[in-house]
């Protein structure tokens, strides 16, 4: 199975390089995990909504060109549904039942996502309706992503 993580920004913070490194050195044996990362567009003080609109939308557009065709798009979104990771996995499994086997999760930057990029998901995934970095979230999914792998297999995943 191939997973793209298409993420806005750079990581900055070197406790959450290490961390996703780290799953990202884990998930080898289970699938071909990559993530790509696209500048993340500057957001001029006070914006006004029409510049903010903007903003997002040309943010999305570099985002959604990252995505390979016919990969299946999870978007992480704020507004989206709330999963268990039990259940994160069952819907990875049966995503390869199905021979979907290229599945991208795609983070936006820190203003959040442009409305395009919402419609071109086939699902919408929340983490929690607090608010975290998008940096953190990238690490927050790399994890959840080999505890999902980690649960299909029957493997323990607490430590």
């Amino acid at each position: 199975m191939k997973i793209n993580i298409v993420a806005a920004g750079k990581i900055k913070e070197k406790y959450l390089s290490a961390g996703i490194a780290e799953f990202t050195k884990r998930m080898t044996t289970f699938a071909n995990l990559k993530i790509i990362e696209i500048h993340e567009e500057k957001m001029p003080d006070n914006p006004s909504e029409a510049e903010k609109k903007k903003t997002l939308t040309i943010e999305g557009e570099r985002l959604l060109k990252q995505v390979s065709e016919g990969s299946y798009l999870i978007v992480l979104d704020v507004y989206g549904k709330e999963s268990s990771s039990e259940d994160l996995a069952k819907n990875i499994a049966q995503l390869g039942l199905k021979g979907q086997s290229n599945i991208t999760f795609l983070i936006g930057g820190a203003f959040g996502l442009s409305e395009e990029v919402r419609q071109a998901a086939a699902e919408k995934l929340s983490f929690s309706r607090m608010t975290f970095t998008h940096q953190m979230v990238r690490l927050l999914l790399v994890e959840q992503i080999y505890r999902a792998f980690k649960i299909n297999r029957g493997e323990k995943y607490h430590w």
